[in-house]
């Protein structure tokens, strides 16, 4: 709430701590630049970040799987280069039955799950 009045020479009971016309616009001035100044939230790698994405660790299988067998910390491991699943997954994904066969020191990758889990 901002008091406003026309003069504050007028008088009136608020006209001591009221704003005048050109107050009242350096304040909406002023606001615009500060909300301009806040710029936009940008979340992921920028682009001189892009490049050493490639040295992330990601999650690998471990060991030969055929479709059907469960994920378990025996066949999977937290690896470098990256390009798969990021290890924050890897919790999410024991337990859980491989779609397809892979073989020993394959990237984890969306396509060898279940979609409809």
């Amino acid at each position: 709430e901002k008091h406003f009045t026309i003069c504050r020479e007028d008088g009136g009971v608020d006209s001591t701590f009221s704003m005048e016309p050109d107050e009242l616009k350096q304040l909406v001035d002023e606001t615009e630049i500060a909300w301009q100044s806040l710029g936009e939230v940008f979340f992921g790698p920028t682009n001189s970040e892009q490049q050493s994405l490639r040295f992330r660790r990601s999650i690998y299988i471990s060991k030969d799987m055929k479709a059907g067998d469960l994920f378990s910390t025996d066949n999977l491991k937290i690896v470098r280069p990256g390009g798969g699943m990021p290890p924050k997954r890897y919790h999410d994904i024991l337990g859980k039955p491989i779609t397809k066969n892979a073989t020993k020191g394959t990237v984890l990758t969306e396509e060898f799950f279940d979609n409809d889990e």
